[in-house]
């Protein structure tokens, strides 16, 4: 591909850009997704580095379930905090080692409900699923997916609107003006740019950055095993204990897989493909769900599709489901290297924030194509209560607190998507089918 149409066309074989251009790209989407990935292990006590393995070998299995055909990245889920917060509270800002075997194990029962479901809907078809999620029920979701994350990126910009906005100013004018591989590579550039910026400039990011990195080791084994399940069964199990995680946390997964179902979507609408038929949503979800056992058996949070990943693929334009794996081998490697791994972790707040923005701006853009493409009759009154329920609870709940049913916690659009999917389904005057012969058509094939 001449330098003149990188980034002006879809790019679906990135092997016609060269190796070296893949890697880069490779090494944009994993840090595109480490910010947050490295997050929950620091909120919940579990390990940073074996958290960056599971991710890369998620990632890998879940392109090997989908037969390689889905551009997605597995990063660490924020759904289950609470779960691990239930079940493994910290003691005095420390972690619960104790306990965190205990809730380890829920999450992996959790990632088993992905398989159940997978297996339904391999047995009874993707169409008897998909029928409760039509553009006017997926499409908001999408919008809301993007927005309730802004909040987390506005907080992050909040630590130095300088840095934010020279990052977002990158992002975006290598992204409109460049030329070649750096218009493709936006993400990358504003990362290293802004963070490059706050080290000179600020003295506090530069003494984080020296202390953080200087402290680290070059090579170090990434599994801590008494955080793992299998640690856990190593010796003495309570029962009681191992009963309570699977029921505050299971019934989690019930959320976060109507969340996989609107992260494939938004993965579809933005590549242009239906991978809710092609590989089929039952291996998605299997991948999913797997990935997230898999992890949790060795001490690592829950496996999830990235939404700073989608973010990326509509910025790049680059789809090839290859350039994932190969941002899924980084995440290995550097799990192997604390001192890379502290390299990107003491990242400035600000450079995520800024670059945070951007992403998650182009999932809810992505949320709206969705609509309009689909050509979502906004003239019926059904479509307008669905749509308007959708944003203003996934918003709402977002910004006011999760919904607490006894020990479970819904997040906000784990609440919208439910409440959309139940008024799709009652309310009268439906004006949508669906269709899984076209194949090139974008998310979800609904014909208006």
């Amino acid at each position: 591909m001449s330098d003149k149409k990188i980034g002006l066309e879809p790019v679906y074989d990135a092997r016609a850009l060269g190796t070296p251009r893949m890697l880069v790209l490779g090494l944009q989407h994993m840090f595109a997704m480490f910010g947050a990935t490295v997050l929950v292990p620091m909120l919940t006590g579990l390990d940073v580095a074996t958290t960056l393995l599971f991710a890369g070998l998620g990632t890998l299995l879940f392109h090997l379930l989908a037969k390689g055909k889905v551009p997605a990245f597995l990063g660490s889920s924020f759904a289950f905090l609470g779960g691990y917060a239930a079940v493994a509270p910290m003691i005095d800002g420390a972690p619960n080692t104790a306990l965190l075997p205990y809730a380890c194990f829920g999450v992996a029962v959790a990632g088993l409900m992905y398989v159940v479901l997978a297996s339904l809907i391999r047995a009874f078809g993707v169409s008897r699923v998909m029928r409760y999620f039509p553009p006017i029920v997926t499409g908001p979701i999408i919008i809301a997916i993007g927005l309730t994350l802004s909040s987390s990126a506005i907080n992050n910009c909040q630590a130095n609107w300088l840095i934010a906005v020279v990052a977002i100013c990158i992002v975006i004018g290598f992204n409109m003006w460049g030329r070649g591989m750096t218009k493709i590579i936006p993400i990358l550039l504003g990362v290293f740019g802004s963070y490059l910026l706050a080290v000179i400039i600020d003295p506090a990011a530069r003494a984080n950055v020296a202390e953080t990195v200087g402290q680290a080791k070059w090579f170090g084994l990434p599994i801590v095993w008494e955080n793992s399940v299998f640690g856990l069964f190593s010796g003495h199990v309570d029962g009681a204990l191992l009963l309570s995680a699977c029921l505050t946390i299971v019934p989690l997964s019930l959320a976060t897989m109507v969340e996989h179902i609107g992260d494939i979507c938004a993965i579809s609408s933005t590549c242009e493909r239906n991978y809710l038929v092609d590989p089929g949503l039952h291996r998605t979800l299997l991948g999913d769900g797997l990935a997230t056992t898999l992890a949790s058996l060795f001490g690592a949070p829950a496996n999830t599709t990235y939404g700073e990943n989608t973010g990326v693929l509509a910025l790049s334009r680059v789809y090839d489901p290859r350039v994932i794996r190969i941002a899924a081998v980084f995440a290995v490697i550097a799990s192997f290297c604390p001192k890379f791994a502290a390299l990107i972790s003491a990242m400035p707040t600000a450079t995520i924030g800024g670059v945070s923005l951007v992403l998650y701006g182009m999932i809810s853009a992505v949320g709206v194509r969705n609509v309009v493409e689909n050509q979502v009759d906004f003239a019926n009154t059904r479509n307008i209560i669905i749509a308007a329920l959708i944003l203003v609870l996934a918003i709402g709940i977002n910004y006011s607190g999760s919904i607490q049913l006894g020990v479970v916690s819904l997040s906000g659009l784990a609440v919208a998507s439910i409440v959309g999917i139940l008024l799709n389904a009652i309310l009268p005057g439906k004006d949508y089918t669906f269709d899984q012969g076209d194949q090139g058509a974008t998310s979800v094939d609904f014909k208006v």
